[in-house]
């Protein structure tokens, strides 16, 4: 229960708990039209480290292009376009128990954006005008494919994902609305398996957890790097 309303009180309305649920049935096809083969963001072919210059030290992020493509592939998009430079940890909470470290609002990139406005962001494509909004992805590892749109929280279900929020685990933050991640993400400070199937995983930390358990409210993302892999295709990888 402690976790739940950490959940609620941090990410507020960046992270949702409703219990929604989604059978076990092979995912059908208006959740592949959501998926890599109909984005017009890019998807990630196989896999990429991406370093993040922290204001305590370096971090490096393992991102898996084979069960999160799509948002692995936003994320490493928005790190090659230098999105998430000298944006700002916004939400960090460690008590009453470790739950997450959040950041890569764009607008806190902004040295005229109070601190107040902060998690409010969305990455606004320059071509567009508008906010980029990515599906919800999960892949569960009996299945091909990720599911796209809906949480997949059935019972049992969850032990079956691809992707869990372990420790170090890297996952985007959203609204209510399960499509509507865009940049912001969080690493988890410890397994939290009421967030399974919620929210998207697509990566982790694979070096420098010991400087995410320094971070606090306020310290920055001064670069994102991606330093191997990384190739994005347009389409399914």
């Amino acid at each position: 229960m402690a976790r739940i309303w950490l959940s609620r009180l941090v990410l507020g309305g960046m992270l949702l708990l409703a219990p929604l649920t989604l059978g076990a049935c092979a995912a059908d096809s208006s959740s592949r039209q959501l998926g890599c083969s109909a984005a017009t963001t890019p998807c990630l072919s196989g896999s990429a480290t991406v370093a993040l210059q922290t204001s305590k030290g370096e971090v490096q992020l393992q991102l898996d292009g084979a069960a999160a493509p799509l948002t692995a592939g936003n994320f490493v998009d928005l790190v090659k376009r230098g999105v998430y430079n000298g944006t700002v940890f916004h939400r960090v909470v460690r008590e009453p128990v470790p739950f997450v470290v959040q950041g890569g609002d764009p607008a806190s990139a902004d040295p005229k954006m109070p601190a107040s406005q902060y998690g409010l962001g969305s990455y606004v494509d320059p071509a567009s005008g508008e906010a980029r909004l990515i599906p919800l992805e999960i892949k569960r590892s009996d299945e091909p494919e990720p599911r796209y749109g809906e949480p997949v929280t059935a019972p049992g279900v969850t032990r079956q994902l691809a992707l869990a929020h372990q420790r170090g685990a890297v996952a985007m933050a959203r609204s209510a609305d399960p499509n509507s991640a865009s940049a912001q993400f969080y690493v988890a400070l410890q397994a939290l398996p009421e967030l399974d199937g919620r929210y998207a995983v697509f990566g982790r930390v694979s070096k420098g957890m010991e400087v995410i358990d320094q971070i606090r409210q306020g310290d920055k993302i001064i670069k994102a790097t991606v330093v191997a892999g990384g190739t994005l295709v347009q389409g399914k990888p």
